[in-house]
């Protein structure tokens, strides 16, 4: 399963969806990529197919980021992948 995250302006946690095949995650970040770049307010919708019932609708104006990460079954205890730790030494 591949989720799709948008980070949109002024929200504190991204919005996402998910689909099942590389191809199809990849054909939703090129539909998104495209929305962003034409700098119109058009409304970006999208449905999951994790969850069939939810669907989203965004101003595309309002995305400021969007990536695909692969769900492999690692998580942390938030349910996020985990990312990178900065550590210091004394």
């Amino acid at each position: 399963m591949f989720t799709i995250d948008l980070t949109v302006r002024n929200t504190a946690y991204p919005i996402s969806v998910q689909r099942k095949t590389a191809e199809d995650a990849e054909a939703v970040y090129q539909l998104i990529l495209a929305a962003m770049r034409s700098g119109n307010p058009d409304i970006v919708e999208l449905k999951c197919e994790g969850k069939t019932e939810k669907k989203i609708a965004v101003r595309a104006s309002e995305i400021s980021g969007v990536q695909i990460l692969q769900k492999d079954g690692v998580t942390t205890s938030s349910g996020r992948p985990p990312g990178f730790v900065a550590l210091t030494t004394e």
